[in-house]
């Protein structure tokens, strides 16, 4: 009997189910954690229909919208992506989409299905206006990635307040790799943070940015027993992409990538009370790159629709077009005609690996 064909509508639609399912599990003893996810998974349902009925009129509705909120960081990371093309400054910038533009943005995603909307920076944080607008909307879970320094006093009280918006704090290793590529003393705030989260029961993850110098150290033992206790429940690890070529012995290779999978899905068995999620690893069970809008895509502070934050290119701009156009642009159909999303994976960022075909797709559309 032949198999069905792949549906990538239905697999990510699994995919979050057992997500949010593993997420009730590993917050029993957290009752109104528990109590926020059985409501979510009633949103989560009708975010499903929502996509299930667009596909069938020819719109595929991503899962997951990325939204770079501010290009404003107070820390400035070595080898930092941001920093290195330019999304990245120390200072407000003129260009920021503001309060009421976001708030439009997300309103098309929560009427079009979207489940979940990543919030990143620059560190979001310091547009605590755009966190308050999100948490308006409860059919969707804004993991905020964070570099934690600054949840105290009314950054704290919103996320106890606000379940839906949910800190993911970004972390390089032990207190000592953290600090040498963060800044001496964060790894310290780190530890305060998490104190503060534990005591209101909020539910938080970490995000991990895996490169060749701490692969070892962030899947031992030593390193997750301590986040397992200290009461995160889920690990986002990012495999490093090299802006600057002083770093490019931290990124892996065709040789080495292999030692990062082995890793993750070791991982995945030995911590059953963590949920790990691997960017972009987890894409080769998934038919390839789900840049593009196949899986997700990326909305930058200026509000350019990218097809990914590490393939920063953009023919369409939210300030004149909707999401809908935005998906429908004819760069990200052309990148999936070309098969630089959706196409065969290997490992790795599909696109940052092809940056000079998507630079002329780019021109061949423009």
């Amino acid at each position: 009997m032949p198999h069905a064909p792949f549906s990538l509508v239905e697999y990510l639609n699994r995919g979050i189910t057992k997500l949010i399912k593993d997420a009730m599990f590993h917050s029993m003893e957290n009752p109104r954690t528990a109590h926020f996810l059985r409501q979510y998974a009633k949103h989560n349902r009708d975010n499903a229909k929502k996509r299930r009925h667009h596909e069938k009129s020819g719109l595929h509705v991503p899962a997951f919208l990325i939204a770079s909120i501010t290009p404003q960081c107070n820390l400035a990371c070595a080898g930092c992506y941001a920093r290195a093309n330019g999304q990245c400054h120390d200072q407000l910038d003129a260009l920021e989409l503001t309060p009421f533009e976001w708030n439009h943005i997300f309103q098309q995603a929560s009427n079009l299905g979207v489940s979940f909307c990543l919030l990143a920076g620059g560190e979001p944080l310091l547009r605590m206006e755009i966190l308050h607008i999100a948490s308006r909307f409860p059919n969707m879970i804004f993991p905020v990635f964070t570099n934690a320094t600054l949840i105290d006093g009314e950054r704290l009280e919103v996320f106890n307040q606000y379940r839906n918006l949910i800190p993911m704090i970004s972390i390089e290793g032990d207190d000592h790799t953290t600090d040498e590529r963060r800044g001496q003393g964060v790894s310290a705030l780190i530890h305060a943070s998490v104190t503060r989260l534990n005591q209101l029961n909020i539910l938080f993850g970490a995000s991990i940015t895996i490169t060749t110098k701490n692969l070892n150290e962030v899947m031992s033992d030593p390193f997750l027993h301590p986040h397992e206790a200290s009461g995160c429940k889920i690990v986002f690890l990012i495999e490093y992409v090299p802006a600057d070529m002083r770093y490019a012995s931290l990124a892996f290779d065709d040789t080495t990538r292999h030692l990062l999978d082995e890793a993750v899905q070791t991982a995945k068995k030995k911590w059953e009370n963590l949920i790990f999620l691997a960017f972009p690893g987890d894409e080769k069970q998934s038919g390839g790159c789900l840049a593009a809008g196949r899986g997700f895509f990326h909305i930058n502070y200026k509000g350019d629709g990218e097809a990914c934050p590490f393939a920063p290119y953009s023919d369409r701009n939210l300030h004149t077009h909707s999401l809908i156009e935005v998906l429908q642009s004819p760069f990200f159909q052309a990148l999936r005609t070309a098969e630089l999303v959706g196409g065969e994976h290997n490992g790795g960022c599909s696109l940052f690996q092809h940056e000079s075909e998507v630079q002329d797709i780019l021109k061949e559309i423009s």
